[in-house]
């Protein structure tokens, strides 16, 4: 039986997202059995395309790679070119990806997957909008009870939105698949801008990716130096934060996140707060508790565990 932890990755690679692939590559306990992409920070095109850039980057050509929904449920595709730029991996220069893209669609890759799998077996790992996940459910319903455990980088409630006032961008782009998420009764658990603003990207930290010496630690630099320069102007900070990493981080070390049981509920009906992921943190509702929302992190501890990471992919 394997020991390792078998685990989808389900993303719209942006720089964060890059930085978690390469983590989860980089770490033996994990069995990355496939990555699917999303619309997101980019469009599909892209997002599929970076997808496989970092899988060759991390010397894994072998990973399969699958393109999902280009649109949200519902509403229209919101991309975030302004943070992650043009190609949504802009900072290094990595070339074209020779490895092909599967022409299996990704979310009949999900239910083929769960439904082969031993159940309780596979974790999902959504790091962008969370529409591929949502159709899957959709499409066969038996899989929510053979997924081990969905862990996602998305919401906010403390400390408000980053796309909207309200809402975080993960979220805002498809507040509706989010929605069939919540609702499914799957063991969620949620990274928020709440932990991964404490997550920051800072010269030192960054200089250790660089320090690294390899083409993966030196990548992941310009990604980083790239990607934080938004954010600092936003925030004000000595560096950015680094979310989608949280995810897989999680998986590895659990104990370098705190959070607790709680009702998340996310707002559909609203322009004004579409998106928005409402936590009742204090338990001030009869709502059933369906997730486990993540606050604190040891970020020092999560750096040094992205480091030593990277650094066994060079």
């Amino acid at each position: 039986m394997s020991l390792k932890h078998k685990i989808i990755i389900d993303t719209d690679p942006g720089q964060d997202d890059a930085i978690a692939i390469l983590l989860a590559l980089g770490s033996p306990e994990l069995e990355v059995l496939g990555i699917t992409a999303v619309g997101g920070n980019v469009p599909l095109l892209l997002t599929q395309t970076n997808a496989r850039k970092i899988c060759e980057l991390a010397g894994r050509p072998d990973i399969k790679v699958f393109a999902g929904a280009s649109r949200p449920l519902v509403r229209s595709l919101v991309t975030a070119e302004n943070v992650h730029g043009k190609t949504g991996l802009n900072g290094p220069d990595l070339p074209e990806p020779t490895m092909p893209l599967q022409e299996q669609h990704a979310v009949d890759f999900i239910v083929e997957t769960l439904m082969r799998e031993e159940s309780g077996t596979v974790t999902l790992c959504p790091l962008g909008p969370l529409t591929n996940i949502a159709l899957a459910l959709n499409r066969e319903p038996r899989i929510g009870d053979r997924i081990k455990q969905i862990v996602l980088m998305g919401g906010g409630f403390f400390e408000g939105g980053n796309i909207t006032p309200a809402a975080e961008f993960n979220i805002y782009v498809d507040p509706h698949a989010c929605e069939v998420v919540l609702g499914s009764g799957i063991d969620i658990v949620m990274m928020p801008l709440d932990v991964t603003h404490k997550a920051l990207t800072s010269a030192s930290r960054i200089a250790a990716f660089r320090g690294l010496g390899s083409r993966v630690g030196t990548a992941a630099a310009e990604m980083l130096e790239f990607f934080e320069r938004f954010d600092e102007e936003k925030y004000g900070t000595d560096g950015g934060p680094l979310h989608d990493p949280c995810v897989i981080a999680y998986l590895i070390k659990p104990d370098l996140f705190s959070g607790r049981r709680c009702n998340v509920e996310v707002e559909t009906g609203s322009e004004l707060t579409m998106g928005m992921t409402v936590v009742d943190w204090w338990g001030v509702t009869s709502r059933g508790k369906n997730a486990t929302v993540m606050r604190d992190i040891d970020a020092a501890g999560f750096f040094a565990l992205l480091v030593e990471r990277l650094g066994r992919l060079s």
